[in-house]
């Protein structure tokens, strides 16, 4: 038996968003064509710590320090420096849990991110800069996972 073509569509549509699929920033970037999160300059390979199940790099040795005496203030920037690097995968909304819609999807600080709804996407388009990464990127339990290795 045939499917209609607008069924298959449909199908795949709501297969796509019941599923937790992970998604990957579409540009996965090394160490050295990452932000610090300090700073904001490119990061030295050899400047880094871990932290929160991934490695965070920094531009020179005085931003390294600055995080290891307190990483609060730059958390938000770290994770997006994980997920634009690869160390972290979206698998769900950041601010619900749920599946991602794929039509959602927009660039935050530099990491292609989905959302299960446009209201969440709204939350995030209506803040500009760091806002955006604080909103998506400050609190990763509900929407980000280490990557599998």
């Amino acid at each position: 038996m045939k499917i209609p073509y607008r069924s298959a569509a449909a199908f795949l549509f709501v297969a796509a968003t019941v599923c937790s699929i992970a998604i990957v920033s579409a540009a996965v970037k090394e160490p050295k064509d990452a932000k610090c999160p300090v700073s904001g300059k490119g990061c030295n390979p050899d400047k880094s710590v871990v932290f929160d199940g991934g490695k965070v790099w920094f531009c020179c040795g005085n931003c390294e320090a600055k995080f290891k005496s307190d990483s609060a203030p730059f958390a938000a920037k770290s994770h997006q420096q994980m997920v634009s690097t690869g160390q972290l995968v979206q698998t769900g909304c950041p601010f619900s849990g749920k599946p991602v819609n794929p039509a959602t999807m927009i660039d935050v600080g530099g990491a292609d991110v989905g959302f299960c709804c446009n209201v969440c996407k709204g939350k995030v388009e209506a803040a500009a800069g760091d806002e955006q990464i604080n909103l998506v990127f400050g609190n990763i339990a509900k929407g980000f996972a280490p990557a599998s290795k």
